[in-house]
């Protein structure tokens, strides 16, 4: 069975204020045009579907076009809800849709129950596990502990039961929207950490032929049989050295898999220069970025006058202006910054309080703090299902 596995659509979002609408039907169409060109047997794909709870009406219209024309090839869609999507919302209609071959998995209680599909050697399972907010499922799941590992470990609990029921030679897809240990993050994805902890061991999936991932927003290999496709465009700058692409997967007899990248388009290149003003505008060897998105990061000492106005007259498409002045090491600013840098909100907290106090939290004030920033994560996912 030959799988096409994508995610991340985010079907709405604007990168930096500029409508990516256009790009993003490019990229459908795109989509549609491999499922057809390269026999497709199956569409996955691995949640964030829209950019936000309640998506804008041009994207839900984008999202319906997409629906009619996979439809109307005739092949089966596998699609699960992400942190991003309201999984209410996108679960309205799914047993109506899935007369046409369009298999919505929104909800958490029907981890184990698959979409079985044939080819010429025989059953093949797909199970959907929508993004599992900890807080939200751990009841449904039974876990004491609240947690991405603990909740993805019972779901998994539930597909391998249901797989052992199943015919011998029966091949299993798992879909996920997750964040796995190995995976290398950017900028644009939410922030999913609880209790400390955001990643959960590759092992959770052990059993099933094929895991398709979604969440983070590069394409990668996590093992062999765990894989992200990544988001179709970029949606932040540090994107910028991003492949974007689907994963065409081969599953063969035996559940052995092949599986090779399908490019997708490139609405316009994305570029970060550095230097001062002057610099930037005169430097030849930055000709090929005239023409791309472009993030800037300034080096004067002193703030130059007028920037992007004189930096758009070279580069046009200049997008996002960043001010990082070259100053000593001993500089006060400087250093702060470095104290700050890849630091999670827990251990900023924890630092504050050692400023403030002359000493550190210790493990209940730390399990105080924790258990503030997960309730906060939590009551925003609430109001996301709520809206």
């Amino acid at each position: 069975m030959r799988l096409l596995h994508t995610s991340d659509w985010h079907l709405g979002r604007a990168f930096h204020r500029v409508s990516l609408l256009g790009a993003q039907a490019e990229f459908i169409g795109h989509l549609v045009t491999t499922v057809r060109e390269r026999a497709v047997d199956a569409v996955v794909v691995s949640g964030d579907v829209y950019d936000r709870a309640v998506p804008p009406l041009a994207a839900v219209e984008l999202f319906d076009d997409a629906l009619h024309r996979l439809a109307d090839l005739g092949v089966p869609t596998v699609m699960i809800s992400g942190n991003h999507d309201s999984a209410r919302r996108l679960g309205v209609g799914a047993g109506l849709i899935g007369r046409a071959g369009i298999h919505l998995r929104t909800e958490p209680a029907a981890c184990g129950t698959p979409v079985v599909l044939g080819d010429a050697y025989g059953d093949v399972a797909f199970y959907g596990l929508p993004y599992l907010e900890p807080a939200l499922v751990k009841d449904e799941f039974g876990v004491a502990k609240t947690g991405h590992e603990s909740v993805l470990a019972a779901a998994m609990d539930r597909v391998r039961a249901d797989l052992a029921t199943r015919a011998p030679g029966t091949r299993s897809v798992v879909l996920a929207h997750a964040f796995v240990t190995g995976g290398e993050a950017s900028d644009s994805e939410r922030d999913i950490t609880v209790g400390g902890v955001a990643a959960v061991p590759a092992g959770v999936f052990d059993g099933v032929d094929y895991t398709a991932l979604g969440h983070l927003h590069g394409s990668q290999t996590i093992t062999e049989r765990v894989r992200y496709s990544g988001s179709p465009l970029p949606y932040s700058f540090s994107e910028a050295d991003h492949r974007k692409s689907m994963w065409l997967i081969d599953l063969d007899a035996e559940g052995a898999i092949s599986a090779e990248r399908v490019d997708c388009p490139v609405p316009r290149a994305l570029a970060r220069i550095r230097g001062t003003l002057e610099e930037l505008l005169a430097d030849p060897r930055l000709v090929h970025q005239e023409e791309a998105w472009v993030e800037a990061t300034l080096t004067d000492p002193v703030r130059p006058a007028e920037p992007m106005a004189r930096l758009t007259e070279r580069f046009p498409h200049t997008l996002s202006l960043v001010f990082a002045p070259e100053r000593a090491p001993d500089d006060p600013d400087v250093s702060y910054a470095r104290r700050l840098a890849g630091r999670s909100d827990q251990e900023i907290a924890e630092d504050f309080v050692a400023h403030v106090r002359g000493a550190g939290p210790d493990e209940r004030e730390q399990a105080v703090l924790r258990d503030a920033f997960d309730t906060v994560r939590a009551d925003e996912s609430v109001r996301e299902v709520a809206r």
